[in-house]
């Protein structure tokens, strides 16, 4: 069964698992039997965190795809993850649990229409966020995730002329930071451009000494509240440096369970996202495609070995070549 785009499969049905069985257990005895490796992004729900081998941002996560001596990687997080993994180790069996993982990010940037951008500004390098397809990391002259797009952008040549793509707003803050004047591919993460500006000023007065974390991906005038900007990882750690404090966090809801786990006696206040007049549906700081993985799909994917991702074997010498070169700058 396609669905929206042509990686997308009806994959196994997520229903209750048989009576008894103890699926964590399972899975750690499965990746043990399989020598097999777990990783999942900090936006997973808690019980996959916790029987993850590593948990991390999209920056660590690579780094640990590419090092692992595991024969069978299981990327927890969403289908372009899994791809990266895929292209920085490709002798390897990448496992994703639910190939319908996708991401708003990744969905906006097509790589034909990459490409036509491309041919209207031949010169330009393209810096291209993390959260893109393999096909468009294939037009892409470097990677760069959250965490480390300033350092990249930095050792760029100065006189460069840059497309940016997709997310708008991290594109924005690198160009504020950096006196930079890239050229921003109009996308955006359908979370983070959520997050309630009147919500912050609320928890705000409700609790003047809490210090407010965003995440790059933000809008601006949602980052110009922040007294701490950064990836998902930057605002972990200056949480654990400062337990003391209570915190703001205008991020995907995920990322408060391992705050929540190293720094127990902290209180973090999530922040809530806009709800418009007669809008409709989910008003929720959470990923629908990060809680895809569940136990039990993580528990058939690798007792069954499926689904796997493969990369066009066509697409995948250049796009990881940026991806390597992200990594040989940061």
């Amino acid at each position: 069964m396609v669905l929206k785009n042509e990686w997308k499969v009806q994959g196994f049905i997520d229903e209750p698992a048989q009576e008894g069985i103890d699926l964590k257990a399972e899975i750690r005895r499965l990746c043990s039997e399989k020598n097999a490796v777990l990783l999942a992004h900090y936006y997973t729900i808690g019980d996959v965190q916790e029987v993850a081998d590593f948990i991390g941002d999209s920056l660590a996560l690579a780094r640990k795809a590419a090092e692992t001596q595991a024969d069978v990687i299981v990327m927890c997080g969403v289908h372009f993850m899994a791809e990266t993994c895929k292209l920085l180790s490709p002798q390897k069996l990448v496992l994703c649990p639910d190939l319908n993982a996708g991401c708003s990010l990744a969905d906006s940037c097509r790589a034909e229409d990459l490409q036509k951008m491309k041919e209207e500004h031949p010169d330009h390098l393209v810096v291209s966020y993390v959260n893109t397809t393999a096909a468009v990391k294939a037009l892409t002259d470097v990677v760069v995730t959250s965490g480390n797009a300033k350092k990249v952008v930095d050792q760029l040549p100065k006189d460069a002329k840059i497309i940016f793509g997709p997310d708008r707003n991290l594109g924005a803050y690198i160009n504020s930071v950096t006196g930079r004047d890239m050229l921003l591919w109009p996308g955006g993460c359908h979370v983070h451009q959520r997050f309630s500006v009147e919500g912050i000023a609320e928890l705000k007065r409700e609790h003047p000494d809490a210090v407010v974390m965003a995440h790059l991906e933000c809008k601006g005038p949602v980052l110009a509240l922040a007294d701490v900007k950064g990836s998902t990882a930057v605002m972990l750690r200056y949480a654990q440096e400062h337990p003391e404090q209570e915190f703001i966090v205008a991020t995907e809801a995920g990322i408060l369970h391992e705050m929540q786990r190293t720094c127990p006696d902290t209180v973090f206040y999530p922040v809530p996202p806009e709800i418009s007049e007669g809008s409709i549906g989910c008003h929720c700081n959470e990923c629908e495609f990060m809680k895809m993985n569940t136990l039990l799909k993580i528990y058939n994917a690798l007792r069954y070995e499926w689904p796997s991702v493969e990369v066009d074997p066509e697409i995948a010498p250049k796009a990881v070549k940026s991806i390597q070169r992200m990594l040989e700058l940061s």
